[in-house]
């Protein structure tokens, strides 16, 4: 099933439908969906698709040459091999002499790798043969520093013959919920709070109905020989030649470590050396980092488990493995998992009402800057947090939200208020609640009678339209 990817899959339409020579280059993290991407963009399409190796030279030269063969002679038991690179370039250069043709070359980094000259030979090839035709060839890569470094920077051959790039990232909520459209939006929120927006997550975890979600969870992601089980540790492998010590900062920053000198000695890792691995790892998409909107003082830096399927494997799962090990997942997740899913679910409450916010809610001014915001109260010294805050010049946007199933109640609206007074350097402020629940009547009552309060509920989230609806 292909979804979410509609905004993508439009534009290269669009460049397919030029008629011109096109390189587009396409890359992202691993199960992000970039095959699956390439693969409907090429449905109906005359395509000769190419899939590197993970091998030497003379491996994926013979890889290339089947699927040269099988493309011109499908029927056929020729299998002859090209002696070059250039030579079976060369073939494909005739076969779009004869019709259109898109070119696909997955993966690569590994052809790259294998052979360190293949850049500067198809540079050669796109320059003296492949520009003068209407081909539409595809790289693409999961390696993205290798593709940023090794085919879009500067200083390497294929620099400047690209067409356009795709960087492909994680579905945001919206797009992921198309997965599940018949579903409730607490639902699909919970889903995007386990996968994060992967595909070949969300596919993974199947869920079919509302009342699917506990038994997908335990039978999906919690039975020990599942595949999204031995997922993370099988990313890390294949991403990474110390698995341990980054399973080891993960497992640390999961269990609430986020300033690097408390994860540094938490681990025993140098300083330094700390500091490097958590860049490989926010390189990966698994880490993050952030810093407090209209932060006032400096050492601010927050480190976070960014990747949900990550997030919940070492919250629930690892902290629970010898359940789970005695075949007692079900256990595991009625008793372990189930009553802690709503605080577990408050960070990813917080990344859904940002991105509507950004990109789908009718907001009172342009937001420049959004993030969220933690310092010290400088009259009570007592540090408060603000789980929103989006501005733009002397507006500002205060945000609340709560992931909880009783309504929203005036404290809320009230303590949203009282931080707001910390910035008094905004002449306009407005304050967004996001509730799963709703809102008691006194909320309410405020909305109605103050146009700078907006009260947003999940309906509204994942039903944008019907946000403009909503008591401004």
């Amino acid at each position: 099933m292909f979804y979410g990817r509609g905004s993508e899959l439009n534009r290269m339409n669009m460049l397919y439908e030029s008629n011109e020579h096109q390189m587009v280059v396409i890359y992202g993290r691993r199960r992000v969906g970039k095959t699956s991407l390439i693969n409907e963009f090429c449905k109906g399409k005359r395509t000769l698709f190419f899939s590197a190796l993970e091998s030497t030279a003379e491996g994926n030269l013979v890889a290339l040459s089947k699927a040269i063969n099988n493309f011109i002679h499908p029927h056929s038991s020729i299998n002859s091999k090209y002696t070059t690179f250039d030579d079976a370039f060369k073939e494909i250069y005739e076969e779009t002499q004869r019709e259109k043709l898109v070119f696909v070359i997955d993966e690569f980094p590994y052809l790259a790798s294998a052979d360190r000259s293949i850049s500067s030979v198809l540079q050669h090839a796109i320059d003296r043969m492949f520009s003068k035709t209407n081909i539409f060839m595809i790289l693409c890569g999961s390696s993205m520093s290798f593709i940023e470094d090794q085919v879009l920077g500067h200083n390497s051959p294929l620099y400047g013959r690209r067409t356009a790039q795709f960087k492909i990232e994680p579905l945001n909520y919206l797009e992921a919920a198309e997965a599940h459209p018949g579903i409730s939006p607490e639902t699909n929120a919970l889903i995007y709070g386990i996968t994060g927006g992967v595909p070949h997550y969300i596919n993974k975890l199947a869920v079919g109905t509302d009342s699917d979600l506990g038994n997908s969870v335990v039978e999906n992601l919690l039975e020990r020989h599942c595949y999204l089980f031995e997922e993370p540790a099988n990313l890390l492998k294949q991403e990474l030649r110390e698995p341990a010590t980054y399973n080891s900062l993960i497992a640390t920053m999961a269990g609430g470590a986020a300033r690097l000198n408390e994860i540094s000695n938490k681990t025993s890792l140098e300083y330094a050396l700390c500091s490097k691995y958590i860049s490989v790892l926010i390189s990966l998409g698994i880490i993050g980092k952030k810093e407090p909107v209209c932060g006032r003082t400096k050492n601010k830096t927050l480190y976070f488990v960014k990747d949900n399927l990550f997030r919940f494997w070492y919250r629930f799962i690892s902290d629970n493995m010898s359940l789970i090990m005695a075949g007692k997942a079900k256990l595991a997740y009625d008793l372990e998992i189930r009553p802690y899913l709503d605080h577990y679910m408050g960070i990813t409450f917080e990344d859904i009402c940002r991105q509507y916010l950004v990109y789908h809610a009718d907001v009172p001014f342009p937001i420049k800057v959004i993030g969220s915001w933690w310092g010290g109260n400088p009259e009570t010294k007592v540090p408060e947090e603000i789980d929103i805050l989006a501005v733009n010049g002397k507006n500002s946007i205060f945000g609340e939200c709560k992931w909880q199933s009783a309504p929203t109640d005036l404290a809320v609206l009230k303590g949203i208020k009282r931080k707001a007074e910390l910035f008094p350097e905004f002449d306009n402020k407005y304050y967004y609640l996001f509730s799963r629940s709703g809102f008691t009547s006194g909320v309410n009552k405020a909305a109605e009678e103050d146009g700078s309060i907006r009260l947003i509920t999940l309906t509204d989230i994942y039903n944008p339209r019907s946000a403009e609806d909503s008591p401004k």
